[in-house]
């Protein structure tokens, strides 16, 4: 079995409504994945934009989920630490989840949320780290990677 990862509120290269963008309730989606490979020990997701208009936007960042977890819960806290797992700044400058708000007239952007599983139960990363440090991170001690596009536009 593959690899994949997946949502219940969006298909792959599907519009992400509203509610998980900066014109609703901004808060993360529901994903589930399955088929991780075998000896993975962590999980790490990484959410990025790379049609935004200065180079890729990242909007979210978590990391040390459980190796027996299958699914990430809509509205996952925007706090630094959660359930044992921990989240790193978004380019908004903030902890968690900051959903899609492209320019309005700026077109369909495409959201890359990327899960990697990983060969360490713990990622040892600053406190003040960013999407871009965990996802170099992530890549040291991948396993495998899965990915879902969702796609927004505002007008």
């Amino acid at each position: 079995m593959a690899f994949e990862l997946d949502s219940s509120a969006f298909t792959d290269q599907g519009p992400i409504p509203r509610r998980y963008t900066c014109e609703g309730e901004d808060v993360s989606p529901p994903l589930a994945w399955r088929g991780a490979p075998a000896g993975a020990k962590s999980f790490a997701l990484v959410c990025a934009d790379p049609d935004a208009p200065r180079g890729t936007w990242h909007h979210w960042g978590i990391y040390d989920i459980p190796a027996g977890a299958g699914a990430l819960p809509e509205a996952v806290p925007k706090a630094v630490e959660t359930a044992g797992m921990r989240q790193v700044l978004n380019d908004f400058g903030r902890t968690g989840y900051g959903g899609p708000c492209p320019p309005p007239g700026h077109g369909r952007h495409h959201y890359h949320f990327r899960l990697f599983a990983l060969s360490v139960e713990n990622l040892a990363l600053p406190s003040r780290a960013r999407c871009p440090d965990l996802e170099k991170a992530a890549r040291r001690h991948q396993l495998a990677v899965a990915e879902i596009v969702g796609t927004f536009e505002r007008s």
